[in-house]
Parts: C-alpha cells; sequence; structure tokens
C-alpha cells in the first residue's frame, strides 16, 4: 500500500517565533522549514510537512519519505517507486492515479488497485473488495501520530525529523 498523510509543523521547528521585527541570524543555515525548502513548506493550514510510505499487507512501514507539505503525492510516487518490493497488488488511493505510474508498475509487474480520478477521460479498473484493505495505513499513520514528536514537528532538521519517524516505526511495529 502506498499513501501520504500530512504532519503539522510546529513554531520552533518553522522558526516563525521570533518577534516581529526582530532580526536574528540563523545559526545553522539551511534547516529552517520555509517555502522554498525541499523539506517543510506553508499550505492552507501553515507550515507543514508530508510524509509519503509504503507499507506491507499487515500494515508495517517499509518506507518512508518526507516532503514539504504542498509536494503532491506523484512526487512521492516518482521517489518511493525503486524501493517497491516484489509484489503482485499495489493499493493506492485516486492521488496515484497517473498513465505514468500505471506503466511503472505495469512494467515491474506489479497489478494496481488505484480508483480512477473523476476526471479522468478513461475508467480506470479496480478490485473494490481488495481495496477496502487499504485502511491498514491509515491505521498505520493513525499509530505513528500518537507519538508526539511525529504529530508535530519540532525538528528543524528533515533529516532528524525522518529519524523520529523510523524510531516510532521501529518501537511500534518491528519490535
Amino acid at each position: 500500500m502506498i499513501d501520504a498523510t500530512y504532519l503539522k509543523a510546529h513554531r520552533t521547528a518553522t522558526s516563525m517565533g521570533s518577534k516581529r521585527g526582530a532580526w536574528t541570524p540563523d545559526p545553522l543555515p539551511g534547516r529552517r522549514i520555509r517555502r522554498m525548502l525541499p523539506r517543510g513548506g506553508r499550505t492552507k493550514g501553515g507550515m507543514n510537512t508530508k510524509l509519503h510510505a509504503i507499507c506491507d499487507s499487515q500494515g508495517r512501514p517499509l518506507n518512508l519519505f518526507v516532503t514539504a507539505g504542498q509536494v503532491t503525492d506523484y512526487i512521492g510516487a516518482r521517489a518511493l517507486l525503486s524501493s517497491l518490493p516484489d509484489v503482485d497488488w499495489l493499493l493506492g488511493d485516486r492521488g496515484y492515479d497517473a498513465d505514468w505510474f500505471r506503466e511503472a508498475l505495469k512494467d515491474k509487474g506489479i497489478r494496481p488497485c488505484i480508483p480512477g480520478r473523476k476526471q479522468r477521460k478513461t475508467t480506470a479498473k479496480y478490485d473494490k473488495r481488495r481495496y477496502k484493505r487499504r485502511n491498514r495505513i491509515e491505521i498505520m499513520f493513525g499509530r505513528l501520530k500518537d507519538w508526539r514528536r511525529v504529530a508535530t514537528r519540532y525538528d528543524r532538521c528533515p533529516k532528524v525529523f525522518l529519524s523520529a519517524i523510523a524510531l516510532a516505526a521501529l518501537v511500534i511495529y518491528w519490535l
């Protein structure tokens, strides 16, 4: 299964907690979450991060990838495509309905179970019974967000934040 979720960034992680008009130099440049940086960005809900994940049929995470909040699911799918395990099916929501993604999955010998977007000209067939099992990845995200450090991003550095997510996943699912 493949999916993505939003993770809210705390104002201390975004360096927005300083007083208006006061300028302070960044002690570690490049670690702030800004709009143009690749690991965090402003959306309608404020500054946030997007976590893309692949999990197995039991809902255990296999691969995690962090992007800026405004990044589409296609970017996460492209980044996680090379790390897909040898499986028969891949379940995904409508955000992953793209012809190039379906072709890439077929080239790997994986059958997509992804419903088509509403504006799609040709209808995409998918197994509705199998698609109902996709709730396991949503449950996985919910269990990861039970950890306060994962639910709200306090870390400025994306590597440290991804390490915290991986540690939480390791403790929850693999130990």
